[in-house]
């Protein structure tokens, strides 16, 4: 099944969130869930303009993951058709309904975050020297809404340790304080590149306090 009829079922059910975004139809709109005066905002009918949206923060930092909840403010799109409603969330979310869809069907491919450090190569390798207890304290830093992460992790540390129970490894992936029938949850498979990034750091300031 293409990714446009899982959407279209999705809104046929009542599905109208996804991370920051809010689905209207009738017309078929797309805007910030934050915004409430539709007639204000700036309208757009190109999905491709998403990608030039997407790329900062409303005070111009840019956003270093898509999965940041740091989405501006201020726009609307007015598309034409549910394939062009895939394609401007995709812009705005990469991967997202692709991954929501085969973790709803459990053929979701989930990888462990050493599974992820022991693949890194060049200066990255020595994230896989963290220990469980910093990547565990990673998690909380990095990871969950209080960090501007949207997602809802999936990956454990490996298969003998999941994630300790915190605001991050509890958070279902929706944002706001929605019914849950009608939006799609944000899922992460893998550890980000900046957490594999920040791991490292981690592992090095572990192993120079050990040198101490």
């Amino acid at each position: 099944m293409s990714l446009t009829k899982v959407l279209s079922d999705a809104l046929e059910s009542g599905i109208n969130q996804i991370g920051q975004l809010r689905i209207l139809r009738d017309p078929l709109r797309l805007h910030h869930i934050d915004d409430r005066d539709l007639d204000s905002l700036e309208l757009h009918t190109d999905p491709d303009d998403a990608r030039e949206i997407g790329l900062y923060t409303p005070d111009g930092g840019y956003r270093f993951t898509k999965g940041e909840l740091s989405l501006k403010t201020g726009w609307i799109f007015e598309l034409g058709s549910v394939e062009d409603l895939r394609r401007t969330i995709d812009l705005f979310y990469p991967a997202s309904l692709g991954l929501w869809n085969a973790w709803k069907n459990d053929q979701i491919q989930i990888q462990n975050l050493r599974d992820k450090l022991n693949r890194q190569t060049g200066m990255y390798r020595h994230a896989r020297n963290i220990s469980d207890e910093g990547a565990q304290e990673l998690v909380r830093c990095l990871c969950g809404p209080s960090n501007k992460c949207v997602k809802k992790i999936l990956w454990k540390i490996d298969d003998e340790n999941p994630l300790e129970d915190s605001e991050a490894s509890r958070f279902n992936g929706l944002v706001g304080d929605v019914d849950e029938s009608t939006a799609i949850p944000m899922v992460c498979q893998e550890a980000c590149n900046f957490f594999v990034a920040q791991a490292r750091k981690k592992s090095k300031e572990e192993f120079e306090a050990k040198d101490q």
